[in-house]
């Protein structure tokens, strides 16, 4: 496993991290679950990622099972905020009653004092940015989290989160967004803001919710047990599961022979190239995906298989999935 430094911060990461997203207390069993987390472990991977909506929390408790016999100090456990977890008007959202309260929730539910990452899950447009931030610097502060970082914020939001971040003197250091070499939207402006700003990404879904593994083949039903037949999951992987796409991943098999690599393997080895990119999120339902996945850590790709990955691919690569003025960080006063 190699690792690297979140963003500008101190803080050292592994270059893969485990995410638990919608994997665990709901479609595997917590025993599954669990033998995911050590096979995540006995690989190298320290940096793990959930969020308190997941699975309705449940993510999170499994997590803090599963991790509370480790040492402490050599983990790198990240959360979020931002979606419902409750019934209430303020189950939700980025208010400093929700923040507030929704930490200490996640810390019960993880089994710890604190966590190394506190994340914004999104941008809330309902909240004063201002509000938001002084409460993640309280968090801080009271030494509930390290670091704060985002989720999908635009490069104007991180632009602006930054600077209240550094007026109140806490380490805003990263980026949650969805990346691969099927869905680059942040490549033109969220990259650049956050090179300059010192923020990491950490990408989720660099195998595209499995498309860039090959298994979906051009006119096939979706395999059994796969993304696509889940409920909970189908609707993240269908708008990659059109024809023209499935074909083109199929394209990328040989150029994966070459470098000796799995479809997967390639996937999350390119992510990786970005050297923006702090970590890459893998989830799995298997142990066994883990020790595949885990390979592409290290990995260079020469200049010329990029290139013809981008001509493959270029046609259905998804740059810019327009921009809405709901999005836009709110002025100042």
């Amino acid at each position: 496993m190699e690792f690297r430094h979140l963003g500008r911060s101190g803080l050292v990461i592994s270059e893969i991290a485990y995410g638990n997203w919608i994997t665990h207390g709901s479609q595997v069993e917590e025993d599954a679950a669990v033998a995911c987390i050590r096979a995540a472990l006995d690989a190298g991977i320290t940096t793990f990622d959930t969020a308190d909506v997941y699975a309705e929390g449940r993510a999170e408790a499994v997590l803090g099972r599963a991790l509370r016999s480790e040492r402490r100090e050599g983990l790198e456990i990240f959360t979020k905020v931002y979606f419902p977890t409750g019934p209430g008007r303020n189950d939700r959202g980025l208010s400093r009653k929700h923040i507030m309260e929704s930490i200490d929730a996640s810390l019960r539910r993880l089994q710890t004092d604190y966590v190394d990452l506190y994340q914004a899950h999104r941008y809330d447009p309902e909240t004063p940015l201002e509000e938001t931030m002084e409460a993640f610097a309280d968090v801080v502060h009271a030494g509930k989290a390290c670091y704060i970082g985002v989720s999908e914020w635009t490069a104007d939001q991180l632009r602006a989160g930054h600077a209240l971040a550094r007026e109140l003197h806490v380490p805003l250091v990263s980026n949650q967004p969805q990346y691969s070499a099927l869905w680059r939207v942040i490549e033109d402006e969220v990259v650049p803001t956050s090179e300059e700003l010192g923020i990491g990404q950490v990408v989720f879904s660099p195998i595209a919710q499995g498309v860039l593994t090959g298994k979906y083949l051009p006119g096939a039903a979706p395999p059994a047990g796969s993304r696509a037949t889940d409920k909970r999951g189908a609707g993240f992987v269908a708008r990659f599961l059109r024809d023209d796409v499935v074909e083109r991943v199929q394209q990328l098999k040989p150029l994966a022979e070459e470098a000796g690599l799995s479809l997967a393997q390639l996937a999350v080895a390119w992510v990786l190239q970005n050297s923006n990119v702090s970590a890459a999120i893998i989830g799995a339902s298997r142990p066994e995906q883990i020790a595949e996945n885990i390979a592409a850590s290290g990995v260079k790709l020469d200049a010329e298989l990029l290139r013809r990955m981008a001509e493959i691919l270029a046609p259905v690569v998804e740059r810019d999935p327009g921009k809405t003025a709901e999005n836009a960080p709110k002025k100042r006063n």
